[in-house]
Order: C-alpha cells, then structure tokens, then sequence
C-alpha cells in the first residue's frame, strides 16, 4: 500500500476534531435489560431519535445565533450610516438654508424611517439568504455525470466535471442478469471519460464492496489516474490491482475522515458514515458552484460494533448544512422502508441465541465476504462458546486475511483453523464461514448442497445460517440452496426466521435525518433500482421540497448547474460493459441473443457436398442436431428436413451456383419453416456447403 503525498496537486489537509460525541448516559441506556433484546433494540432506536434531534436542534440553535448577530451587525451598521448622512445634511442645510429647520428635520425623519423599513426587509429576507449561502453564480457549470448506478444494482461510478477537471466517485461491477449467458461481470461504460482522460484527476472511493470498485482494474489498466480510498478498501484494491498485474504502476493515496484533497478548482472532504463496510464515508464535493454531498451507501447506527468513536459524522454534515449545500446526492436503497434500520449489533444478540441452541452441532454460517463487522460477531460468538472457525471461498479468505492484518478483525491467534487441520476437530467444535449468501452456483455453500465440496459434507448435524438477505433477482438461486441443503438432513436458519441480518443502508427516517441536518437547494437519488430513486424522491417531497429541485435521473444524463439552477441537459455514452473471461467488451447484444437462441432452441447443422461444375451432390445431406432434438428418436423429422434441403438445392443451385451465401440462405429459410410448422420450435441453422 503506497501513499505518495510528493504529488503537490493533492494536498491533505490537517485531521479535524473527531465525530460526533455522545451524550452522557447514553451507553448506560444501551446496556440496560441485557436479556432482553427487543428492549435494546428500541432503546436504541429511542436514543437514536434523541440524539438526531438533539443535534438538529442544536444546530439550528447555532443557526439562530449567527442570524441575530448578522442582523445586530447590520442594523450598526445602518445606524452609523444614517447618522453620518444625518450630520451631513444638517451641515448643508445650515450653511445654505438657515431658515428651514423645520423641513430640514422633517427630511431627516423621512430618511430615518425609509433605513428603519430596509432594515425590517432584511430581517425578513436573512432566512432565505442563510439558506441559499452559495446561490452565487459560477463562471463554468458544474457537471454531475451519472455512469452507473441508477435504475440499476451495482456498477456505481459518477464523475464531476467543471470547467477542465473530472473527478469520478467509485468504479464498480454489478453481476449479470439471468439472460446475460456466459458473462462474468458487468462493468460501466468508460466512453466518455476515454474521451476526457486529460481532465480527469482522481478517482475517489466511499468504501470497498464489489458493486464500488470491482471495475477499478479494468479501468486503471487503460487510465493511469490517482485512486484515494480509507485504509481497508484501500487494501482490498491492492489485493485487485495485484491479480490483474497492475499494482506496480498504481497510484494509491490512503485518506482518512474529514481530510480534504485538492484537484485546483474543485476539492473532495471525506465523511465517515456508518456502513456494513468499515471507515465507510460519504463524500463533499467542493466545486465554484457550491458544495455537492454523495452519501455513498450509509446508516444511522449509534452502536455500532466499532464502538462510540465509529458513529456516523452528524456533526459535520450539519455544518456543511449551516454553510450552505447546493445538492445532496442520496443513497435510495432502503427508500421504501419506512422507520429506522436495525442495528448492527442485533445481529450479535442472535448469534450468541443460535451458537447456544446448536451446542453439539457444526455450524456453517455464509454471508458476504466483505462484511467484516459480520465476521466480527462470527468471531465472537465462536470464542464465547470455545469453537474454532475455518474459513472457505476465495474472496472470504482475502477479505479475512486484510481485515486482520490492518487491524480491523479483532481475533486471538488460535481461532482460525486450516480447513486441511479442521477434520482434528468434532462437529461442535467447529464453526464454518463460508460465501454462497447469494446462491451462486459456483460458491462455497452452493458446493456443499449438492454434495461437490472436497472439504466439506453436509449432514443432520450441520447448523446452517445465512446471514444476508437476498439480492434482487437472487431469490430463486438462495431458495434452491437452501432447499437442497434441507434434503441432506441440515437445519437451515435464513433471513426470514430470526435476526440474522440487517442492512447496511439508511431507511426513510434516516434519509429524512440526512436531509434535515444538509439541508440541500437540490436534492437527487441515486443508488438504486428506478422505483428506490422514485420513493427517495417522495421523502424529500414529504419535506417540502418542489418537485422543480428534484432531479430523478437515469445513468448517461448529464444535470448540469451553475449555483443558482439545476437541470438534465444532454446524454452522454453510458450502459453495460460484459466481461466474459479476458474478453472486455467483446460480447454484445448479438452474441447474447445467439447464445441465449442456442440455450432455448437448441443447433442444428445441415453440412453438403456438391460438385462445383455439374452442381450434383457427391456426399451429404448431413444433419447434425445439439439441444434441438434427440437424434436417434426423431430420424423421421430429420429424413423429410434432408427432402427438404435437397429440393431447394436442386432448384436453386445451377441458378445461383456463383453466389454459395445466397444458396444458403434460402436453405436455411426453408429449413426453418419447415421445422417451426412441424416442431413449433426455432432451432439456429447453420448450413454448410463444400464445392468440389
């Protein structure tokens, strides 16, 4: 991991105070009634909406002060005035019109009330201006350019753009849909900062899931640009960087919250925010324009498993509120549910339940591979009930191995066994964690409920939990492994049946906290499928904003503003890039419809030999059939598809025996619609002819 702080156009700025401090007690409440989950659960949900509303309250209480001094401050400095041009005319009047007193006062009288009715104006128009601090016009507008990650899951990436500078906020993957046979990922499309490279300075990361930097080497490996990200995520695109070969060359800058790096025109402060993903943060893009806040994914959580000194910063995003926020960018996950989400800890309360109901058994546990808070509670619920864990799937032991070596896995040597040592121990002895939360077919978990894991089989006396909640588009997948896990005789404990999972991301209440304290002109949901970005606009309607300072946008528009307004302008190339093997790229609409033609109708390949001068067949016809038809149970459809074959050749072939594609085609034609009328099916024919 390199930090190179030689580059002098990125400068950190000195660590500020820390987050946000809690209040005194507020421990103390958490702890009370320690049997009693569902009572720490909604005590802390209680001192979290006391704490929010505490520090809204304070904030405007701050607010309130700065305004009376402002207002204090110009009615002294309107009185000066008015008395300066009060001595001013008495002075002229005196000396010109000695016998006008009267009027003299009376004009005096008349200014007074005239600065005294300006000042009462300003005193109703301070709130309007305090709130629109920086409605100030910028000379370029200020680009927001969304590649990836709306209307969609996964493949987060947004670039800024003003004037000449881009900056770009996260490069990830998302994985293919059901239809997209044979792909492996599916990454954004870099067109159009391809064509920009030269203003783009940095690429700045809010935390390390797959869905925020998976593309980043295939990204760097074409654009060399300096990649900023806190301590484990950081480690984590090491890790990538080094698979792809791309380590050496890389330019990686760790940062930590609330420092500040500068690009010249535009600069980036780093935010921590509570996330399933330590040192998560969202991100304050400083710009002429104004100030734009992207939340990347985030919580309210006010206990968290890294203790009271990883609660999300409130504090300063009330102040960028207090200073003036031109647009907050949300994340739209959990827009729909209403309240707050659980915490973290909820989960722990559930594992020392389970760990004590399975006493005997083996307990395999699949969750995704980054959550190290998860893992965190895995550990501990393990050493509590004297087990040792082994670890199985490739991205598990990476993530494991990094969180442990940076410091943000907190275990005691011995817990971890070798999965070739962990046959020394007995079934209850023994916890298992394991990928495959997802169902992947190819995953840890998927392998043992089909019985293909060398390591490990699954039996009655197996505990299982998995402990996430589905993706969208997963169900199927994650409720096929569990079924097949049932049928060897385990116990399977999901999502649906206890507290084995909770989200990482805000619901309504915590998107409605955000908006409070940030207090944004505009307001645009990202992060989400269209109907999440909808839902994410209503809570900001439900607050009071017009619908003209909400942008619903889609990835490849670009919302340009220039501080005072912000609108959808033109489209730039955005959508999906396939990865399939080393191929990037290549696999495009086409490809997919043919193989997905193959995977449904199956091939059938008609081959010929002919003589090129007297056009006579000398070997052939010859049908050949792959997920068509069963060849030795249909020789009757096949015998009439060789008539048919035979005859278009006879007819076509001394016509149009210089153009061999035209024969085909019409071949092929008449091939398919005999085989539709008799089949009702649409094989894909591939006919070949060899003159000789």
């Amino acid at each position: 991991m390199t930090d190179n702080n030689n580059n002098k156009t990125f400068k950190p700025t000195p660590t500020l105070d820390k987050l946000l401090k809690i209040p005194e007690g507020f421990t103390e409440k958490i702890k009370k009634n320690n049997t009693n989950t569902v009572s720490k659960e909604n005590t802390a949900k209680k001192a979290m909406e006391s704490l929010a509303n505490d520090t809204i309250k304070e904030l405007e209480k701050k607010n309130i002060n700065k305004k009376r001094a402002q207002n204090n401050k110009n009615k002294q400095n309107k009185t000066s005035d008015i008395t300066s041009e009060k001595t001013k005319k008495i002075a002229k009047n005196n000396s010109n019109k000695p016998n006008k007193k009267t009027n003299t006062k009376n004009n005096l009288d008349v200014d007074i009330l005239t600065n005294n009715k300006k000042t009462n104006n300003n005193k109703k128009n301070n709130k309007s201006k305090n709130q629109n601090k920086n409605a100030v016009k910028s000379p370029f507008p200020l680009k927001i350019i969304p590649l990836g990650g709306l209307g969609e899951i996964g493949k987060n990436m947004t670039a800024y753009e003003y004037n000449n500078e881009i900056l770009i906020v996260d490069c990830g993957l998302a994985f293919p849909d059901n239809d997209m046979l044979g792909v492996d990922l599916v990454i954004p499309d870099f067109t159009y900062l391809a064509r920009n490279i030269d203003k783009v300075k940095g690429l700045f990361i809010t935390h390390g899931h797959e869905d925020h930097i998976g593309a980043i080497p295939y990204f760097l490996r074409d654009f060399n640009i300096p990649v900023y990200a806190t301590k484990l995520a950081m480690g984590l695109i090491e890790g990538k960087l080094r698979e792809h070969g791309l380590f050496e060359k890389s330019k990686l800058h760790v940062v930590e919250p609330r420092q500040t790096y500068y690009t010249g025109q535009m600069s980036v402060e780093f935010i921590h925010v509570n996330h399933s993903f330590p040192d998560s943060c969202a991100l304050a893009i400083h710009t002429p324009a104004g100030v734009v806040i992207q939340t990347g994914d985030f919580k309210i959580d006010y206990t968290p498993i890294a203790g009271n000194g990883d609660i999300i910063d409130l504090r300063r995003l009330g102040e960028l509120g207090d200073e003036g926020v031109l647009a907050l960018l949300c994340d739209s996950t959990n827009a729909e549910k209403e309240g707050y989400s659980k915490s973290e800890r909820t989960v722990g309360y559930s594992f020392d339940k389970l760990f004590h109901e399975a006493v005997g058994k083996r307990i395999v546990i699949a969750t995704f591979a980054s959550n190290v808070y998860r893992i965190q509670q895995v550990v501990d619920a393990a050493v509590k009930s004297k087990r040792k864990i082994a670890v199985f799937g490739r991205s598990m032991v990476n993530v494991v191995q990094k969180a442990i070596e940076l410091d943000y896995l907190k275990v005691k040597e011995g817990v971890f066994v070798d999965i070739e040592t962990m046959n020394n121990y007995t079934d209850g002895q023994l916890v298992v964690i394991s990928t495959g939360s997802q169902g992947e077919p190819l995953s840890a978990l998927a392998r043992m409920s089909t019985g293909d894991h060398r390591q490990v089989k699954i039996t009655p006396n197996d505990y299982i939990i998995i402990s996430a909640t589905p993706i969208p588009g997963n169900e199927k997948h994650v409720g096929k492994v569990i079924n097949e896990l049932m049928r060897l005789g385990a116990q399977v404990i999901y999502d649906r049946m206890y507290d084995i999972h909770v989200s990482g991301h805000a619901c309504q209440d915590e998107i409605k906290t955000i908006i409070a304290l940030t207090k944004p002109k505009f307001y645009m949901p990202v992060h989400g499928e269209y109907k999440h970005l909808v839902k994410n606009a209503e809570i900001a309607k439900s607050m009071g904003y017009s619908p003209k300072n909400i942008i619903v946008a889609d990835i490849g528009q670009v919302i340009e503003t220039d501080g005072i307004n912000m609108k959808k302008t033109s489209i730039v190339p955005a959508g999906k890039v396939l990865v399939d093997g080393l191929g990037i790229g290549d696999v495009g609409s086409i490809v997919l419809r043919d193989r997905k033609l193959l995977a449904e109708e199956g091939l059938l390949v008609a081959v010929i030999t002919v003589d090129s001068n007297t056009g006579e067949v000398v070997a052939g016809p010859e049908l050949i059939s792959r997920g068509f038809v069963y060849m030795k149970d249909s020789e009757e459809l096949l015998n009439d598809a060789s008539r048919i074959l035979m005859h278009t050749l006879n007819k076509f072939y001394p016509i149009n025996s210089r153009d061999i594609n035209s024969i085909k085609n019409k071949i092929r034609d008449d091939l398919t619609d005999f085989i539709f009328t008799t089949t009702k099916r649409k094989p894909m024919i591939i006919t070949v002819i060899q003159e000789v």
